[in-house]
């Protein structure tokens, strides 16, 4: 079970996700309405660290760009999509969480944990449930896409993940969070993890 809240751009929405409580919260550096500059989000970080996992959310980053979020942020996590991966250079150390938008097939090399998304990040499209089941059988796969406090059992029903993760599913307008829903999000997701557990334990 591992939670994220992607997208955070108020204190309020991280003391809602540090209460809630969640694995990991997410601070975005690309083209977003979610999107921070360097020195607001090591500010809205700073309650959280060592509590959680503070992720830096990019796509397709320059190396500049990438290197700067890596010296300023100073990041947990780096999420970014798995081509990018390919034509960095990123600290060996460094945790990664490649983001996949499809999958190629059983003969597709995958990391051991990736995020799994669709087309477009923080749209609140929902991405291919099947395809996400088949690929959550051969590495820890995060859910994300479409997801919010309503459909993320059936979400977790329907692809046994190892993770979820949400963005604007709980916002109370585009960019900002609600930390009512950010709560019931994470509520809910563990409910549904608890109940797939507690399932395989009776089997």
């Amino acid at each position: 079970m591992w939670i994220k809240i992607c997208g955070i751009t108020t204190s309020e929405a991280v003391a809602a996700a540090l209460a809630a409580p969640v694995d990991a919260i997410g601070f975005v550096f690309a083209d977003s309405p979610r999107q921070l500059t360097l020195e607001d989000a090591v500010a809205l970080a700073a309650p959280a660290r060592g509590r959680v996992r503070c992720v830096a959310v990019t796509r397709h980053p320059s190396q500049r760009h990438l290197d700067d979020i890596l010296a300023g942020f100073q990041p947990d996590v780096l999420q970014t999509d798995a081509e990018d991966l390919q034509l960095l250079e990123v600290p060996k150390q460094l945790e990664l969480l490649p983001v996949f938008r499809g999958w190629e097939g059983p003969h597709a090399r995958l990391p051991p944990r990736l995020l799994f998304e669709g087309l477009t990040s923080g749209s609140g499209t929902p991405c291919d449930w099947t395809l996400a089941q088949r690929v959550a059988r051969r590495a820890q796969l995060v859910l994300a896409g479409g997801l919010d406090p309503d459909n993320v059992a059936a979400a977790i029903s329907a692809v046994h993940p190892f993770g979820v993760d949400v963005s604007s599913g709980v916002e109370e307008r585009p960019g900002v969070k609600s930390p009512a829903e950010v709560v019931r999000f994470a509520a809910a997701a563990r409910s549904a993890f608890e109940m797939i557990q507690q399932e395989q334990r009776s089997a």
